[in-house]
């Protein structure tokens, strides 16, 4: 076998957990599997119903590159935007691009920066710890130099302007519900934020795959406060993998933002990516537009479950970090002792569940995250006698 050119390790979170899991289960131990941020199942039937309807057709239009556009549905980018925010966005100066998921995209944010520029330096400030990791990940293949943004209890997982370290002029946020503290913004902090960077010259770029299923007071979209800021460069990301149930591998999705930082991106992306599926965009497009139904039903069954497990887990001990208010997570203290010994790390924690009671689920920092997108009324009984046996303490 020829040797690796890249160093030992570099595994991301989610694998070593999983790898975790599987020597768990090798063993004998019945996973629960509270670590997954996939919806399960399939996509709503409005979309799979459209989608299949596109595939099957003759027209080429379905069937070509949707570069930096979507041909068959060329106002796809901006309907799906206006879906998520109240703005009626004909009428502010934006730009808008339809893309593969977010995921994919979050490299070429610096990049359309000017990141690979001589005399253009980029420094990112992101929400990573703890947080969603791959925004980091890509900075640092980038070379791209990473202020991680102070997120705790104390300012409950939302940072100040005076956070902000000097020479940062990007930042790269996850305000639509932020994974995995399942915190929300409200408009008045978009707004200081806002005018603060449109003065210093930084731009904003927000994931927001989770907007649509904040229930907390504070449901507010960048794009509801951007346009307010004629000198504020931004953009805001849209998804659909969590909006029509498990559309996680449609890799279907839209950004909004002024037309300068929207116009560097198409650039970028127009050199490196050639779009997406655009019939996956027609199932997308049908159920916004027909089948709200369908997508309330999936966010009522996530608010069920949400409350169902924090209710299980408090009654065994385990204590909140902050309530959720949006997302499918919820977010927990670390135990002091648990499973009968002293408890190291968050790390120490989630993998000795795993190994001994089969809970599993995902460490990030001081804490421990637990989703909901299994069947948790069917594992009740599972959950129960497995944080039973944890017989936790703080």
């Amino acid at each position: 076998m020829l040797p690796s050119w890249l160093p030992p390790g570099g595994e991301n979170l989610f694998q070593r957990i999983k790898e975790k899991t599987n020597e768990a289960v090798a063993q004998g131990i019945k996973p629960i599997k509270l670590s997954i941020g996939q919806p399960t199942g399939p996509a709503l039937w409005s979309a799979r119903l459209k989608a299949s309807n596109a595939i099957k057709s003759k027209e080429e239009v379905w069937h070509e590159y949707a570069d930096n556009g979507c041909p068959p549905l060329p106002h796809f980018a901006k309907e799906f935007a206006q879906y998520h925010t109240s703005v009626p966005l004909s009428d502010i100066d934006a730009d808008f691009l339809p893309i593969p998921g977010i995921k994919a995209m979050l490299g070429l944010i610096p990049l359309a920066c000017g990141s690979y520029l001589d005399g253009r330096p980029v420094k990112v400030a992101a929400m990573t710890f703890p947080g969603y990791p791959t925004p980091k990940d890509w900075c640092r293949y980038l070379r791209v130099p990473v202020q991680e943004l102070p997120l705790n209890p104390e300012n409950s997982f939302r940072f100040s302007v005076n956070d902000i370290e000097p020479g940062v002029n990007l930042l790269m946020l996850n305000y639509g519900g932020h994974n995995p503290s399942g915190q929300t913004v409200d408009f008045n902090w978009w707004k200081e934020l806002c005018d603060f960077c449109a003065q210093e010259g930084i731009r904003i770029f927000d994931d927001e795959a989770y907007l649509s299923h904040n229930f907390g007071p504070e449901n507010c979209s960048l794009t509801d406060v951007a346009p307010h800021f004629p000198k504020l460069s931004w953009i805001t990301g849209y998804s659909a993998s969590k909006l029509i149930a498990n559309g996680t591998g449609w890799r279907v999705g839209a950004m909004a933002g002024s037309p300068d930082f929207i116009g560097n991106l198409k650039t970028i992306k127009g050199n490196t990516d050639s779009g997406f599926v655009s019939a996956m965009a027609a199932g997308v497009l049908n159920t916004i537009r027909n089948d709200q139904e369908g997508i309330g039903r999936c966010v009522r069954a996530y608010r069920d479950k949400r409350q169902l497990l924090i209710n299980l887990l408090k009654i065994y001990g385990m204590r909140l970090v902050v309530e959720p208010h949006s997302t499918f997570y919820t977010f927990w203290q670390t135990p002091k002792e648990a499973l009968g010994r002293e408890i190291q790390s968050s790390e120490d924690f989630n993998f000795a569940m795993i190994e001994k009671t089969g809970a599993v689920g995902v460490h990030f920092g001081d804490y421990i995250r637990y989703s909901v997108v299994a069947d948790i009324p069917a594992l009740q009984e599972d959950i129960e006698a497995a944080f039973k046996e944890a017989a936790v303490s703080y």
